[in-house]
């Protein structure tokens, strides 16, 4: 398994988009405490599955605090961002689809040891305090991943994709 540090947490690549046929990837995040990546939105699908932790999701303008046991849903092109405010670090897996997220992040972090290997400094990453880090503003757009300045829902609109989620506004199941 790979491990990657991105934006202050730690990604291990379970099942990679060459494993699938491109038809998704499966991630297990860790984000240590105050672990976030920053607000963004891209032109596929994410689910995460709550294993640990409480982390605060930002979805269509409203933060909620999740626990464990719960799946969020982020439609494509819906802006979003997720924080670790704890002091316990959060555990949860991702399901991107389609696949690519794997690869993006692989072209942008930088491999680590392990899960819960310490990432390089978030410092590191950030550019004027805002949006992602270096490599990956250069290199998001060709992954289809965007960083947003903002997380209102007029930003993007719903997407061809989003459109089949509209029944659940907020995205979350519990």
């Amino acid at each position: 398994m790979r491990h990657v540090a991105v934006a202050g947490d730690t990604y291990t690549i379970l099942v990679s988009g060459a494993e699938t046929a491109g038809h998704y990837c499966l991630i297990d995040v860790h984000a240590p405490a105050d672990g976030e990546p920053p607000p963004h939105r891209h032109d596929f699908e994410e689910m995460f599955n709550l294993l640990e932790g409480e982390p605060e999701f930002t979805f269509r303008g409203k933060t909620s605090t999740v626990r464990a046991g719960s799946t969020v849903n982020i439609p494509a092109h819906a802006p979003h961002a997720f924080k670790n405010a704890s002091s316990v670090a959060v555990r949860m897996l991702c399901m991107a689809a389609p696949a690519g997220l794997d690869e993006f992040f692989l072209q942008i972090g930088d491999l680590v040891d392990g899960r819960t290997t310490q990432p390089p400094k978030q410092g590191a990453y950030r550019r004027e305090g805002a949006a992602w880090c270096p490599r990956g503003i250069q290199q998001g757009s060709g992954y289809g991943v965007v960083a947003s300045a903002g997380l209102s829902s007029a930003a993007s609109g719903p997407g061809r994709r989003a459109r089949k989620h509209q029944s659940n506004r907020r995205g979350y199941r519990h």
